[in-house]
Order: structure tokens, then C-alpha cells, then sequence
């Protein structure tokens, strides 16, 4: 039995899907809410957790350039956008899905956009050691790398159960994908380059990028499975 097309029609989902993505809007919003007030009970708990992963990364050197590696050359975003744009070239030439190949093209540099503006628009000041483990540039909110993994994995992760890949491959996958994010997010607070609320904010965000994107490609569907007709 042949797996369906990425891009034959899919069962009626899209108000599940606009559902959680309103969900997790109103979770993102509530979040930068908090941060651009700083809300004091927040801000307490960035401080504390961050002082003492910091203190760990400069006792523990030995994890700490094992974090700097997986940050910066693993997980770093444009290893991430490295990866989507040879999934859209295979979108394209294997699979004649055209139209999936553009749409996961522009939903991961919309979500780029997106969180440098939100970068910009926050403002938020990265933590200041005195004894410095790792440096990072632009503003704290949200973590870029945090937001660019969700969104890349959750993307990449729907085109595969929606393609109807083996249950070994899916549960691989889902493991690689779970790991990645987790893993992108705890690296840089442990480096002492954001603050907690800057890493839950970015997977907030970024799951929130990934819902409106598979809503739009849920709502919008060509009318042939090569796209042709889009």
C-alpha cells in the first residue's frame, strides 16, 4: 500500500488546529506579558535558576564545551534552516510537492521575522557574569535558538506523519526532534546567554508558529498532489 501523498487532502482538522494555535498564542502573549512588565515573582526565578546553572557551567568545564559544540555547530538556527531548505529542495525534486516545499520555506523565515521583531520590540538585556562562559549578541527575548528548533522540528516532524512514515522512523524522529529542542533550550541557559523565561518563551512561540503554519496548509490545499494546480 502505497503512503499518501504530502500533499493529497487532509481530514478535516484545521479548527483542532486553529484551536491549539489560539492556545498557545494566548500562553505566548501571557509570557511576553509578563517579561515586558517584568513581573517581579518571574524575573526572581530567572535570576535564581540562572545563577546557579552559571555556576555549575563554570565549575563543570568539561559539559560546558560539550553545550558550546551541540549550541553552536549542532543546534545552532542556521544548521536548523540548513536542514529545512535540503528538505525543500527534496520536496520539490522527489516528491513534485511544490506547494509544501514553498509553504515550509516561508513559514520558517516568517517565523525568523517574527522573532527578530520580537526581539527588537522587547529589548531584553541578556544575563552579565563576571566570569563569562560563552557570549551572545542581540536582545534576550525570545531565544532565537529555542524558537528556530521548535519550529524547524515541529514542521519537519508534521510532513513526516502526514507522508505516513514507518513507526520506527516516526518514533526516531519524534526522539531526535524532543531531544533538539530540550536540549537547544538548556544549553544556553546553561552557558549564561538567556534567561529561562527567554527559552520557554521561544518554544511557546515557536509551537505557536508551527500550529498557524499547519493550519494555513491544512486550510489551503492544492487541488493536485504535485501542486500544479496551486
Amino acid at each position: 500500500m502505497n503512503a499518501p501523498s504530502v500533499d493529497s487532502p487532509p481530514r478535516p482538522q484545521h479548527r483542532t488546529t486553529a484551536r491549539s494555535a489560539g492556545v498557545l498564542a494566548l500562553c505566548s502573549v501571557l509570557l511576553l506579558t509578563l517579561v515586558a512588565t517584568r513581573w517581579s515573582p518571574l524575573i526572581s526565578a530567572d535570576g535564581d535558576i540562572s545563577a546557579t546553572t552559571h555556576r555549575w557551567a563554570v565549575e563543570e568545564s568539561g559539559v560546558t564545551q560539550a553545550c558550546r559544540i551541540l549550541t553552536d555547530w549542532v543546534w545552532d538556527p542556521w544548521t536548523m534552516r540548513l536542514l529545512c531548505a535540503v528538505v525543500v529542495v527534496w520536496l520539490v525534486v522527489r516528491l513534485a510537492a511544490r506547494w509544501t516545499a514553498l509553504w515550509l520555506a516561508l513559514a520558517v523565515t516568517l517565523g525568523t521575522l517574527f522573532q527578530q521583531a520580537l526581539k527588537a520590540l522587547v529589548d531584553r538585556p541578556r544575563p552579565v557574569w563576571p566570569d563569562p562562559v560563552d557570549s551572545a549578541h542581540y536582545s534576550a527575548f525570545p531565544s532565537g535558538h529555542a524558537m528556530t528548533a521548535t519550529v524547524v522540528c515541529g514542521l519537519l516532524l508534521w510532513l513526516l506523519r502526514r507522508h505516513g512514515v514507518g513507526r520506527a522512523v516516526w518514533r526516531t524522529a519524534v526522539s531526535v526532534a524532543v531531544v533538539s529542542v530540550v536540549g537547544v533550550g538548556l544549553t544556553r541557559v546553561w552557558l549564561g546567554v538567556h534567561w529561562p523565561s527567554d527559552v520557554v518563551g521561544g518554544w511557546l512561540m515557536g509551537a505557536t508558529v508551527v500550529a498557524l503554519a499547519v493550519w494555513a496548509h491544512q486550510h489551503r490545499q492544492p487541488r493536485t498532489h504535485s501542486d500544479t494546480a496551486s
